[in-house]
């Protein structure tokens, strides 16, 4: 059958190539096409056979498995590659991955495992195709896509506290999703990428894909396969997950996801980024990058403190105050202090204030839906609305200078570490 899917075995081990043949044999949508025993062998029959998929062990005597995946990528560029492995160590995942293998199996693995697996990067692969088809056949497309061409580039918000259990999370989701309902075309990314929440919020399947699929693309610099690992919420809101384990964020590089914001904004009004509660390289990318920062923090005398440092640094890195949106959440809970005491504390107006309604964001929270979706006319709603169209009504960008005096600043800051 023509749309089978292609299938080439490369391991050193006899009766694991044929475990795999017998267990993919029972596979309507996939066929074996070869075994190969070396990298070397598995190069020569990929060019001969042009597989889709290539199932490589890592640990192979001579030419190893990440060695023929960085040949592969060249001479077979159209197989996609999926590492196997019996170590799970995050150096091997990384290697993996930058040798440009698309997925990373830890032996023993099941056969729902092994056949999920397969079927997501030949699905990936055949989209990239696609695209990459549709550009070189209608070149007017093409060229809407050139700097030249291109309408007003959308807004990147980065919304950041330095404290965490303040709701940022919850309020990235809802703003996105309050933008969205105003007739936006938004994207959210999850920027936390460790321990991301956003998926759980939207109620998003974990095995979506997630910004994890681009890291093969890492090393060239430009996320090229970005659309295809982008997530449409119901809400039609454009999501980007965080990797699905802690261990895979560590490769993804400050400079790769400005390079993916800066994409997003091309096709998006609004970019909504949340990020983790401290300021690292990551998090400070993803600050430089943005043209407002959402600054959240609550009637809590410690997140008080944190955000008045948290805006001294702000200055010295060179963020203009016009960037700056404080926004106050739970702003009516009687806790003995005042919005005028934040502001006196803090040396600064607050923007926006969001009421507290645990009642509905907790049903929402539970049920997985935005509390904007779920109870629109509340007030906690209303608030989020008026901040989105607040937000999504900036359209002017920071001038090219700043990136570079703004790093400037950052190394003098952190010159310590």
């Amino acid at each position: 059958m023509s749309d089978r899917i292609r299938i080439l075995i490369v391991d050193d081990i006899p009766e694991t190539r044929e475990h795999l043949t017998k267990l993919l044999g029972f596979e309507a949508d996939m066929e074996v096409v070869g075994t190969a025993e070396s990298g070397p062998e598995a190069i020569e029959l990929a060019r001969k056979l042009s597989p889709d998929v290539v199932l490589m062990d890592i640990n192979m005597p001579g030419m190893d498995g990440i060695a023929t995946s960085e040949e592969l990528s060249t001479t077979v560029p159209s197989a996609a590659v999926i590492m196997m492995s019996v170590q799970g160590e995050a150096d091997y995942l990384r290697r993996s991955m930058l040798a440009g293998a698309r997925e990373f199996l830890v032996k023993p693995f099941s056969a729902d495992e092994l056949t999920t697996s397969i079927r997501k990067v030949h699905e990936r692969a055949l989209e990239k195709q696609s695209r990459a088809a549709e550009r070189g056949e209608t070149p007017a497309r093409a060229a809407a896509h050139s700097p030249a061409q291109r309408g007003p580039e959308g807004v990147i918000v980065t919304i950041f506290s330095p404290k965490g259990g303040v709701g940022r999370s919850t309020i990235a989701v809802n703003l996105a999703v309050a933008a969205a309902r105003e007739g936006r075309r938004v994207a959210l990314v999850d920027g936390s990428l460790q321990f991301g929440d956003v998926g759980v919020l939207l109620n998003l399947d974990s095995r979506h894909r997630s910004i994890a699929d681009l890291v093969p693309e890492i090393a060239a610099g430009e996320p090229e396969s970005l659309e295809t690992v982008l997530v449409r919420h119901d809400s039609g809101v454009d999501v980007l997950l965080a990797p699905p384990t802690p261990e895979t964020a560590e490769l993804i590089t400050p400079a790769y996801m400005r390079a993916v914001l800066q994409r997003l904004r091309i096709d998006h009004d609004l970019v909504v980024v949340d990020t983790p509660p401290v300021l690292t390289d990551m998090t400070l990318a993803m600050l430089d990058v943005a043209d407002r920062i959402v600054a959240l923090l609550t009637l809590e005398i410690t997140n008080i403190r944190n955000l008045r440092v948290f805006l001294e640094v702000a200055h010295d890195l060179g963020y203009d105050d016009s960037r700056l949106t404080l926004v106050l959440n739970r702003a009516d809970s009687s806790l003995g202090i005042r919005v005028s005491d934040v502001e006196r504390s803090i040396g600064r107006k607050v923007d926006h204030s969001i009421v507290s309604d645990g009642r509905s964001v907790v049903y929402a929270l539970n049920r997985g839906v935005p509390f904007v979706i779920s109870n629109p006319e509340a007030q906690v709603s209303q608030d989020l609305f008026r901040l989105a169209r607040d937000l999504s009504s900036t359209l002017s960008h920071a001038d090219e200078a700043e990136p570079a005096q703004r790093s400037a600043a950052r190394r003098s800051i952190f010159a310590w570490r």
